[in-house]
């Protein structure tokens, strides 16, 4: 005899009281589900973390080299050598002698688009200053620009570091309030702290974003008085040689001799003693112009009428 058995699988029964509210069956499922998202996420953290700590001790330096060089192309800040280290699991060793054959790869001024900066003691992979202008054209961004009396102020600072308000502003001569929180806002300026003295004026510095805007490693690659004098000679040459250069004349009596110059003179002597006569002439009506108008407004007086003979006495 033979029993014939349902396929279709039996619902389980759902009880019938108030047990049977339909927010239940949710949190079982969740419970049912074992480890939570966040574990499981733990868990495959901390697999890749020991994957790495692994491959660390056995790492090339050609491969070292590549990890480093896709880390600075896709990070949006300077990294320095405790971030690359926490990232990597690279030991200092390995890192540094990473760091170094990616600055001979990408050197400032090199013939790539990108140069590896050092900003001291952090890494960043920037734009060549040079085609600087078609990465701002693609993204439609703007540069930073600094007013004339913020680039001052901003320079006062970064030599003169620690300085108060009041040293700026005498060696400027002008309020330097509002460009001083204008460039504390734009975080090129920091604060160090207070100066020892009475009103306890607070000091102020330049900060890393100071030393990110203009590549500098650390302060000492300021350019020093010197430099700065030779760097205005080299740039007045190089506006000399853009310049197209006017014909030389070997003195005055060649400037004389030119007919070109004689020409010019002549036109001009001309010139002024036309406009001299021009003028001469309006003068002159214009006085004329004077003695008319003087004339109408006031007429000359009347003269006084004689005064008439007395009548001679008769004689008896």
């Amino acid at each position: 005899m033979t029993t014939e058995v349902d396929d279709k699988p039996s619902e389980p029964e759902l009880p019938l009281g108030p047990e049977a509210a339909p927010e239940a069956a949710p949190e079982a499922a969740i419970e049912s589900r074992g480890p939570g998202d966040a574990e499981e996420l733990h868990e495959a953290t901390q697999t890749e973390l020991q994957q790495l700590k692994e491959a660390a001790r056995f790492v090339a330096p050609e491969r070292a080299v590549q990890v480093l060089e896709a880390l600075f192309f896709a990070a949006e800040k300077p990294l320095d050598l405790a971030a690359l280290e926490d990232t990597t699991q690279f030991g200092k060793e390995v890192l540094q002698a990473a760091l170094a054959d990616l600055q001979k790869q990408y050197p400032p001024g090199g013939l790539r688009g990108v140069a590896l900066m050092d900003l001291g003691g952090r890494w960043q992979l920037r734009t060549e200053p040079l085609v600087g202008a078609y990465v701002r054209r693609m993204l439609q961004v703007k540069p930073m620009r600094l007013t004339r009396a913020a680039l001052e102020t901003l320079a006062i600072i970064a030599y003169r570091q620690p300085i108060t308000r009041p040293e700026m502003e005498d060696l400027r001569g002008v309020d330097c309030g509002a460009v001083t929180k204008a460039l504390l806002e734009r975080k090129l300026v920091r604060i160090l702290g207070k100066k020892d003295e009475p009103g306890r004026p607070l000091l102020y510095g330049t900060s890393k974003e100071f030393l990110e805007l203009f590549n500098l490693r650390d302060l000492t690659q300021l350019p020093t008085l010197r430099e700065f004098q030779e760097l205005s000679e080299e740039s007045r040459k190089i506006v000399e040689e853009e310049t197209p250069a006017a014909p030389k004349v070997a003195g005055l009596t060649a400037l004389a001799h030119d007919p070109a110059v004689a020409e010019r003179i002549a036109q001009a002597s001309a010139e002024s003693e036309s406009a001299l006569s021009q003028l001469e002439s309006a003068m002159e009506r214009a006085e004329q112009t004077t003695k008319v108008a003087a004339a109408v407004l006031s007429p000359p007086a009347p003269e006084p009428a004689a005064p008439a003979a007395a009548p001679a006495d008769k004689k008896d």
